[in-house]
């Protein structure tokens, strides 16, 4: 406080100076008050600021967490979770996937059964289980789980549910079929684990659950076709949805069940890469293509004879003839031929369908599919019949006259197509989804069905 001092000669002036320093006093506390003003401005404006920060950040760490399953009364002491297999490769629950056209797959949702580790992830000890030509089923259940705008955490929101269990990891090392003979018992094993602890699958009989099938005869889980179609699909999976690599255009009973037939997997990094030292526009200097078992004698020891005699009438047609790159025996940079080849033969073997599919498109080969009747992946999206030749197997022998025909007319303008980006994608499990690619086909494909989701149908009944 500041004062002006003077000695007071009257007693009056004691009063003024008083009054004075009265005022001088009063005018100080209002310059601190306006002090005490500003600060108070100054913190509330910071903690305005901290609060929108603290909100924002809360908002995205927070907003996808795992709803409580207290209502579906399930016990913990049986389904141990297990969650190695996602948390160590990628950061999806935090992140959301790219677009995939919420519109198209009509908001679906999808609930995945947490299972113990038995069931799925302890297979991943062996590397090769995520990346074979069987590995669909482990693609589809990574790229599911990390797909924050279709996966609910909450059972009773979901139209399907989908469970994962891998059954195709394993190989025999001594005909290299996959090693399946556990399939039926680990799957019943999972139903009934499910069917005891959650109150979805008895309400719909299964209707709305969803299993993959990726090897070669489907839901039958055997590799020998007679076999398989002797055994049958299991009773217990009849009123599920199998996503099976086995199709085909007429009655079988490998497929006598609600399906949708996927892709075989390739791994996208492989094809990336790949692309990265060769364009899909660059030199094609190998006529016609194949890499593969061809046998010369194709009557093996289980009496059957492989590849219905295609592969060996190929081999003995056109092993000497310049045009055709015939080989027998593995490479493990063999998609270094594929994108060097403008046309790549997609025989039968001891089914329909060949990995040979997938990598042919995915680097720009036009595949020539030989396998009467096979079921292709996603029509409604990949349009086979403009990016593909089909020859039937009594025809093969004459295959060299028919790509010359081909070469000479619209060759050109199949590339065109083959080579579009859209196409590629369809084929490719991504993690986490994109718009489009294997697994948005899969979403897409089960959009379609919601007349089996019980939700779906209850909710329409209301």
């Amino acid at each position: 406080m500041v004062l002006e001092v003077k000695r007071p000669t009257m007693s009056n002036n004691r009063r003024g100076f008083y009054v004075r320093m009265k005022l001088l006093h009063r005018h100080a506390g209002l310059q601190q008050q306006e002090k005490k003003k500003n600060l108070c401005f100054k913190y509330y404006k910071w903690l305005l600021w901290f609060s929108l920060l603290l909100y924002f950040l809360s908002s995205c760490f927070f907003t996808h967490k795992p709803i409580p399953l207290s209502k579906t009364h399930v016990s913990e002491s049986k389904t141990v979770v297990s969650r190695a297999l996602f948390e160590s490769s990628n950061s999806t629950f935090i992140q959301q996937s790219k677009n995939i056209n919420r519109g198209l797959l009509k908001d679906l949702k999808v609930y995945i059964y947490e299972l113990p580790s038995k069931y799925n992830t302890d297979w991943l000890a062996n590397e090769r289980c995520s990346n074979h030509l069987f590995a669909s089923e482990v693609a589809i259940h990574k790229a599911l789980s990390s797909s924050l705008d279709v996966r609910t955490f909450d059972p009773y929101e979901a139209d399907f549910f989908f469970v994962p269990v891998y059954v195709s990891c394993n190989f025999s090392t001594v005909n290299g079929f996959p090693a399946i003979g556990h399939a039926r018992s680990l799957l019943s094993s999972a139903v009934q684990l499910i069917s005891s602890n959650y109150p979805f699958w008895n309400r719909s009989q299964g209707s709305d659950h969803v299993f993959v099938a990726s090897h070669d005869y489907g839901a039958c889980f055997h590799a020998m076709e007679e076999r398989a179609m002797e055994d049958g699909i299991p009773e217990f999976l009849k009123r599920s949805i199998i996503l099976q690599t086995f199709g085909v255009k007429f009655n079988h009973p490998c497929q006598d069940v609600e399906n949708v037939v996927i892709p075989p997997y390739i791994s996208p990094e492989s094809v990336r890469t790949t692309l990265e030292k060769y364009p899909l526009t660059g030199r094609r200097d190998i006529w016609a293509f194949f890499r593969g078992k061809m046998e010369v004698h194709p009557k093996n020891i289980s009496g059957r004879y492989y590849s219905k005699k295609v592969r060996t009438v190929i081999w003995r047609k056109y092993s000497g003839d310049r045009r055709f790159y015939l080989q027998r025996h593995r490479f493990a940079g063999y998609q270094s031929e594929i994108v060097r080849s403008v046309f790549c033969l997609c025989p039968l073997g001891w089914a329909p369908w060949s990995p040979r599919l997938v990598e042919s498109v995915a680097l720009g080969c036009v595949p020539v599919i030989i396998a009467d009747g096979i079921r292709l992946p996603f029509p409604t999206s990949v349009r086979w019949s403009e990016i593909s030749l089909t020859v039937a197997e009594k025809d093969v022998a004459n295959l060299g006259t028919l790509l010359d025909q081909v070469a000479a007319t619209n060759l050109s303008a199949i590339q065109k197509n083959l080579w579009d980006p859209d196409v590629r994608r369809a084929l490719l499990f991504n993690d986490p989804v994109q718009g489009g690619d294997a697994t948005w086909q899969v979403l897409y494909a089960l959009a379609q069905k919601l007349d089996r989701s019980y939700r779906t149908v209850r909710l329409s009944n209301h």
